[in-house]
């Protein structure tokens, strides 16, 4: 069974959580790690504090109204990182804004979609994603950091 990390970064409890219970089913071993807010999700990446040990993440999902550090904020630190700059951030957010959307693709996101706001529908959008991204896409190689 092939092995796949997530790293999601929401500060939404019932949307990572109903991500988590879309992301269970299927024939993947799939682990997800959640941060609440954009400093929490540098911490991680970078391997800080508590995360020093953090595996690294074969995909990002990334709310960009975070707290403390914003998602797009988060997104270009990523993309100025050498290591980490391979990784794809799906943008997940509930912004429809025009300026976000172009921003987030300025900075190397991989898509950029808005949260429905039936759970159905969210639930239906994190499978399609995990099938995307999981069946369909040849990820990156992992590098020895």
């Amino acid at each position: 069974m092939k092995s796949v990390e997530i790293l999601m970064a929401e500060d939404s409890p019932s949307d990572a959580e109903l991500a988590r219970e879309a992301l269970k089913n299927g024939m993947l071993d799939i682990s997800m790690n959640v941060v609440t807010d954009g400093e929490e999700a540098l911490n991680y990446l970078f391997r800080r504090g508590q995360y020093k040990d953090a595996k690294r993440p074969d995909l990002i999902l990334l709310d960009i109204n975070m707290p403390k550090i914003s998602g797009l904020e988060v997104l270009a630190e990523i993309k100025r990182d050498d290591d980490l700059k391979r990784i794809p951030v799906v943008i997940l957010t509930t912004s429809e804004d025009e300026r976000d959307i172009a921003k987030s693709y300025e900075h190397y996101a991989a898509c950029f979609i808005t949260k429905p706001v039936n759970f159905q529908s969210f639930q239906e959008i994190v499978g399609q994603l995990k099938s995307f991204w999981f069946t369909i896409v040849t990820l990156p190689p992992k590098t020895n950091n």
